[in-house]
């Protein structure tokens, strides 16, 4: 149950690098935290890359956009995260919208 926590608090902001100070690790941090645990919450839905771009880089989220599929590549990798489109599995590579859903290693 912990890392459900240091997710929600890194997601947030409260943990790790300071967010109003952003680093490219810290943000690859944050929107690996965030996908985690918007998928954890959302309970067997999908979420879309730029979810976790409007947690993490708030009015500029357009910005981080390229940066969250980059970051749902590597969880992916990981097991942690299927990447889809039109709802078959896709690679993250993939031209246009995608979706992220819970991967078989992602832990609940």
């Amino acid at each position: 149950m912990r890392f459900r926590v240091r997710d929600a608090k890194v997601a947030l902001g409260e943990r790790g690098e300071p967010w109003w100070e952003p680093t490219d690790d810290g943000r690859r941090d944050r929107l690996s935290a965030t996908i985690r645990a918007l998928l954890r919450h959302r309970e067997g839905s999908t979420i879309c890359p730029s979810d976790a771009a409007r947690v993490v880089g708030g009015e500029d989220w357009r910005e981080v956009v390229q940066l969250a599929r980059e970051v749902a590549g590597e969880l992916s990798a990981e097991g942690h995260v299927c990447i889809t489109q039109n709802g078959q599995p896709v690679g993250i590579d993939a031209r246009g919208p995608i979706r992220l859903g819970a991967g078989p290693d992602l832990a609940l």
